[in-house]
C-alpha cells in the first residue's frame, strides 16, 4: 500500500481557529488520514498522510473551511507505511513560537529563492547562510557553509539574531519553509533589509534538484516515523531511538551500545539499569502484541 504524505502551510488570518478543531479531526478520522495540523490566528501548518484521494479530500476540506485558494507551500512525497499514528489538530497562538504574529497583509513581502536558483545564490561570499532548525536536524544534513545557530527551540532565535549585523545579506532555510517565514518576519521588523528564503524549504529543494547537482550534504530530518529523507524525498537511513528520541545512523546502529527499542550510543551510558529493564519489558510486550496481530491476520 502506497501512502501519500504532504507538508503544507498558509499564512492567513484565522478568526477563532478552535471552532474548526473538532470538525477537522472528525473529517480526518472518517478518511483514515493521520498527521498533525496546527491552527492559529496567523495561519495553518501541517503534515498529513493517507491514501492519495483521502489526503487530497482533506486538503480541499481545509481550504474550503479556512477560505484558502492556495497554500503558500506544499510538498508531496510517497512512502510504503503510515508515518503517523493518529490525526492531531492542535490550536496554538503562533504556528511557530517566536513571540511575533505574522501578518499576511504586510507591505514587505518575503523574498523567495526558487530551488533551481538556490545553488548559484548561496555562492555569494557576502551572504550569511542560516539553517533555521534545531541542532539535531543540522547534524543529519545541511547546506555547505551554512551556519548552525545552535538553539534548542525556536523562541531562542531572537538571541542569536542579535549577533547579526543589520546590513548583512541573509539567506535562510528550514524543512518546509514555515520557520523561515517567522524568522524573516522577525528580522524585517528589527530593521534587516536583505533577507532571502529558500522557497518551500529543504523538502522542495530535495524534490526538485538532482543529487549530482545538489549542494545539500546528508539527509533531512522530519518529525514523524520516516525520521529522515533523501533526494526525491525517498526514505532515509536513520531510525529513532526509543529511549532518548534522537536519530540513529547506520554506523551508530553497529555499536554495542545500540539495542533496538532500548538504547543507542547517545543514551546508553546515561540510562540506569532500571530504565533499561523497563525498556526491555516494553520491547517484549511489543513483540507479543505483534505476534498476536500476525496470527489474527492469518486466520
Amino acid at each position: 500500500m502506497q501512502i501519500t504524505v504532504i507538508g503544507f502551510y498558509k499564512i492567513k488570518k484565522i478568526n477563532k481557529p478552535e471552532k474548526y478543531q473538532d470538525n477537522l479531526k472528525k473529517y480526518f478520522l472518517n478518511r483514515s488520514v493521520r498527521g498533525t495540523v496546527i491552527l492559529s490566528p496567523e495561519g495553518v501548518n501541517g503534515t498529513i498522510s493517507g491514501l492519495k484521494n483521502d489526503v487530497n479530500n482533506c486538503l480541499n476540506y481545509i481550504k474550503k473551511k479556512l477560505f484558502i485558494k492556495k497554500f503558500d507551500s506544499d510538498n508531496y512525497s510517497k512512502i510504503h507505511f503510515q508515518p503517523f499514528y493518529r490525526p492531531k489538530i492542535k490550536i496554538k497562538k503562533e504556528v511557530i513560537p517566536i513571540g511575533l504574529t505574522l501578518n499576511s497583509n504586510k507591505k514587505k513581502k518575503p523574498q523567495y529563492i526558487e530551488p533551481k536558483k538556490w545553488n548559484e545564490f548561496i555562492l555569494n561570499k557576502d551572504l550569511a547562510i542560516i539553517d533555521v532548525r534545531k541542532p539535531i536536524e543540522f547534524k543529519l544534513g545541511t547546506f555547505k557553509n551554512a551556519i548552525n545557530p545552535n538553539v534548542k527551540n525556536f523562541r531562542q532565535f531572537p538571541d542569536f539574531f542579535k549577533k547579526l549585523k543589520k546590513n548583512k545579506k541573509i539567506a535562510m532555510f528550514c524543512t518546509g519553509g514555515i520557520r523561515c517565514e517567522k524568522a524573516a518576519s522577525y528580522l524585517r521588523k528589527k530593521g534587516f533589509k536583505e533577507i532571502y528564503q529558500l522557497k518551500g524549504g529543504i523538502l522542495n529543494y530535495l524534490n526538485n534538484i538532482n543529487k549530482k547537482n545538489s549542494f545539500w550534504k546528508g539527509e533531512c530530518f522530519v518529525f514523524d516515523n520516516r525520521v529522515s529523507l533523501k533526494h526525491k524525498l525517498i526514505l532515509g537511513t536513520y531510525t529513532m531511538c526509543s529511549a532518548c528520541r534522537t536519530p540513529v545512523s547506520p554506523k551508530e546502529k553497529k555499536s554495542k551500545k545500540y539495542i533496538e527499542d532500548i538504547s543507542c550510543p547517545n543514551c546508553y551510558d546515561k540510562l540506569s539499569e532500571t530504565q533499561k529493564e523497563r525498556f526491555l519489558m516494553r520491547k517484549k510486550q511489543k513483540e507479543v502484541l505483534k505476534g498476536k496481530m500476525n496470527v489474527d491476520a492469518n486466520k
